[in-house]
């Protein structure tokens, strides 16, 4: 089975075009090749492995520093908010001085810092560590989705879009488990170890096979008030706007489903937390494998038609929840079922939402991947929280953010295709 993924993964990729690394030539370079694109994917998944795999360590790691449930889970705040900042840096900065050089220097930070997070003597150190570790793995996340936009365009880049999507879902799915098999055997601090290690490999692979996708004649010029110009360019763009917050909402809908799901599945429906962890793992599962059905898709379908059906996917299933859950007629396998839909429908929306935004802004890649990113976090972070406000097990309030979420982010996706913005 895996053998037969990876040929369709290959055929994708050879459909795109010459797998030539070419330099830049009259502005036009070669597709990236399919293990350049797996380098760019794994290297923006490390942050996702660095919030999922710590995870089962949480209650060892409270223990081990003495410290207050709160302070423990600002350490996981902290590394949002650097996250979401270090975008909103390393892209606009990436505009004016290239990809590949920001690049290796955030990812050897992020390395360092995710060593000392191993060796934080407390939990205010640690919290302060996971700030920098955010920030500074924010480059890969930002940097990697630049120089596809650099290469790419287009149906091309829905395509490749879907499929470094369809790759970095293996981080969700893999992260728990090993992150609890390494708790087991290691402790929390081995957690850290092991993304340390991790990062210096993708350290040294970016070092390699990463060539700048930038070159100088591309470049934007004039210090930081060019930074600030191109910046307020891309926030103006009506078209670029409308499919950002495509993107935000629609994530948001999965940040609440995380926020609520282990309360209503395990208090409310008796599911244990093995299971749960099962049905977290085949939800992630689903996105992967309709990023990748995007990614072979996106040759014969437009990237607006693909969002398009992921939208009503997450639409319909947040709706049904939320009708069910106000007539109290919610089962467990009714619930498993639509948390699937709506967490698998995210596979046909980032990627082509993420390509049609940043092809808005063709010559700012870097503000514009950098804005979507921090997007993603901060709409997340503010929405999230909110399906704890009538207390755990709300399925009506939980239904309520998911839907009205997925509505916003719909109307953002309609609002954006009925605009004339001119590119940034």
């Amino acid at each position: 089975m895996m053998k037969d993924q990876a040929g369709s993964i290959s055929q994708t990729v050879d459909a795109v075009g010459p797998q030539k690394e070419a330099g830049h030539t009259h502005g036009v370079q070669a597709p990236p090749s399919l293990f350049l694109v797996v380098v760019l994917a794994a290297v923006s998944a490390i942050p996702q492995l660095a919030i999922d795999i710590y995870l089962p360590g949480l209650p060892q790691l409270a223990r081990d520093l003495g410290a207050e449930a709160f302070a423990v889970q600002l350490t996981l705040t902290a590394f949002m908010v650097g996250l979401a900042a270090g975008q909103l840096v390393f892209g606009p900065l990436s505009d004016q001085f290239g990809r590949r050089g920001l690049m290796l220097w955030g990812s050897a930070v992020c390395a360092l810092a995710t060593l000392l997070c191993a060796l934080a003597p407390n939990v205010e150190i640690l919290i302060l560590l996971r700030f920098l570790q955010g920030a500074s793995g924010a480059a890969g996340v930002v940097l990697a989705r630049a120089v596809l936009a650099d290469r790419t365009s287009g149906r091309q880049a829905a395509r490749l879009f879907s499929l470094m999507m369809a790759i970095q879902g293996i981080a969700p799915v893999a992260a728990p488990l090993i992150g609890g098999v390494v708790v087991e055997l290691m402790g929390w601090r081995g957690v850290f170890g092991v993304l340390a290690g991790a990062a210096v490999v993708l350290w040294l692979l970016t070092l390699l096979f990463v060539r700048e996708s930038l070159p100088p004649d591309r470049r934007q010029a004039g210090g930081l008030a060019a930074l600030l110009r191109s910046t307020a360019e891309v926030l103006r763009n009506r078209r670029f706007l409308g499919y950002c917050l495509a993107v935000g909402f629609g994530l948001a809908a999965m940040f609440a489903y995380i926020a609520g799901s282990p309360f209503i599945l395990q208090n409310l429906y008796g599911l244990s937390p093995g299971w749960y962890s099962v049905a977290f793992a085949v939800n992630a599962a689903g996105i992967a494998v309709l990023s990748a059905v995007s990614a072979r898709l996106a040759g014969r379908v437009s990237p607006q038609a693909l969002l398009g059906a992921g939208q009503l996917l997450m639409l319909g299933a947040a709706g049904s929840y939320l009708v069910l859950a106000l007539l109290g007629a919610g089962s467990l396998a009714g619930t498993l079922v639509l948390f699937f839909v709506l967490v698998a429908g995210l596979g046909l929306i980032l990627g082509n939402a993420t390509a049609l935004a940043i092809e808005q802004a063709p010559r700012a890649a870097g503000t514009a991947a950098a804005v979507i990113g921090a997007a993603e976090f901060l709409i997340g972070a503010v929405v999230a929280p909110l399906v704890g406000l009538g207390g755990t097990g709300n399925e009506a309030l939980l239904g309520l953010v998911m839907f009205a979420s997925v509505l916003i982010a719909v109307a953002s996706a309609l609002w954006a295709g009925a605009g004339r913005g001119k590119a940034a």
